[in-house]
């Protein structure tokens, strides 16, 4: 979405002839050849280790970081593959939608037209608070170093990366539409001042 938001702001004239359905099958195809063998090794590596003594997995679902937890043997091998994943499949993507809005809001600004600025930038930030929750969230999940101090900090965090980040998702993309909009300034005006 970054790059379809990129195209249409930074060349609107060009976008049908930019973003044809080779492209973006193109573009998704990739993100699947790349995403599906990451996944399959990070989890062939879960499947080799052994599990001993309790196998109730103290987490809403079943993730790899408490399966790591469960594990018998040395598991350095599967957090410096989740260290290196995260870091490649978090990072650089969340650096490069962040670096792609950074451009569309350098244009967005060159705009002459204060009711152009108006219009282009609520397309974009709804994109750009999701993908901030998302990425922000999972970076933070995986990345943050084990601790005794606070150890339901992951469930509480994880729940925001799978369930709250979907809940919202919707929620935020209709913010956009007018009829929203309205109902929404009508309830708090309600809310404000009651009847």
């Amino acid at each position: 979405m970054a790059y379809d938001h990129n195209v249409a702001i930074c060349s609107p004239l060009c976008y049908t002839m930019i973003m044809n359905k080779k492209v973006c099958v193109l573009l998704a195809a990739t993100s699947w050849a790349i995403g599906i063998p990451a996944q399959v090794a990070k989890t062939s590596l879960i499947f080799i280790l052994p599990f001993c003594s309790s196998r109730e997995i103290n987490h809403f679902f079943c993730d790899p970081a408490p399966l790591l937890l469960l594990a018998c043997a040395d598991t350095s091998m599967n957090e410096t593959l989740t260290y290196i994943m995260v870091s490649f499949f978090g990072m650089v993507p969340f650096a490069l939608i962040l670096l792609s809005y950074i451009w569309i809001i350098a244009i967005i600004l060159m705009m002459p037209s204060a009711e152009g600025k108006r219009k282009t930038f609520p397309t974009c930030s709804s994109h750009l608070i999701i993908v901030a929750l998302f990425y922000g969230s999972g970076i933070l999940l995986y990345l943050q170093p084990r601790s005794s101090e606070f150890p339901d900090g992951s469930k509480l965090i994880s729940l925001f990366y799978t369930v709250l980040h979907a809940m919202l998702n919707p929620f935020i993309y209709s913010l956009r539409n007018r009829d929203i909009h309205r109902a929404l300034k009508r309830n708090m005006w309600n809310k404000i001042v009651p009847r």
